[in-house]
């Protein structure tokens, strides 16, 4: 990759000038920038992006759990896979397939399609139990035709009963494509390009609405560390489609 082609190269004039800098005593000092110099590099080796599913068939590091509560197994045998490297669901609607490691900080990005009933989401930091969506957070993904009802904020890069995107970049039955980027209390995301979400969830402290009317915690409250994962709800046959997902942790 070209990061890695970068670091090596970094590397070896690193060592380099450093063996030129030990045979000069009056060049001492040019040692620390070297050192920095070979700090940057292994840091620029250790921020690559990963892929999230490398590999076809079953995700590995992810289980299925159950769309409105993740401590519950998924129901009617719904499952996901990765064929061609396109990640979809397979059965029943109404599941969320959730890595089994937890993030913090870190940048992610992927592209996805939507049928024309199609609804999905991204979960950000949720819990090993509850709702992605109030208990942790969950980005939408959502084809405005799911249902007439849709607010804005529930629809496609909204942060669930939230906070709504500035403007709707969603593109019906194409790839659209996601970067997201949360770092402590900072959210960013990008659809096809454009930032459509640039906010600090420390300063959201109101009570959202779950779909029982009970008060989930406001955004300056949730989990600033739990699992990533993409839900499938859509309806009309239809599946979410996912592809190129790939994550980058960021150090703190």
């Amino acid at each position: 990759m070209q990061a890695d082609g970068q670091a090596e190269a970094l590397h070896g004039k690193a060592l380099a000038l450093t063996c030129r800098c030990c045979e000069h005593p009056r060049m001492k000092m040019p040692l620390i920038g070297i050192l920095a110099t070979l700090t940057l590099a292994l840091a620029v080796r250790a921020a690559e992006f990963a892929p999230l599913f490398p590999n076809d068939g079953t995700p590995a590091g992810f289980v299925v759990r159950h769309w409105s509560d993740v401590s519950l197994p998924s129901r009617d045998a719904a499952s996901w896979v990765v064929k061609d490297g396109v990640l979809t669901s397979e059965g029943a609607r109404g599941c969320w397939l959730l890595s089994e490691k937890e993030y913090g900080d870190f940048e992610l990005e992927y592209e996805f399609k939507l049928g024309p009933m199609g609804n999905s989401g991204l979960a950000l930091r949720a819990p090993i139990k509850g709702d992605p969506a109030f208990d942790g957070m969950e980005m939408q993904m959502a084809d405005r035709r799911y249902t007439a009802q849709m607010k804005d904020s529930e629809l496609t890069a909204g942060i669930y009963r939230a906070v709504a995107p500035t403007k709707q970049l969603y593109k019906p039955e194409e790839w659209n494509k996601v970067r997201v980027k949360i770092e402590g209390s900072k959210l960013r995301v990008e659809i096809n390009g454009e930032v459509v979400q640039d906010i600090d969830l420390s300063k959201f402290d109101k009570a959202v609405l779950r779909h029982d009317n009970t008060e989930a915690p406001a955004l300056k409250d949730r989990p600033a560390k739990g699992r990533i994962g993409f839900q499938e709800l859509s309806r009309g046959g239809s599946h979410v489609l996912i592809r190129g997902a790939r994550i980058r942790e960021l150090a703190k």
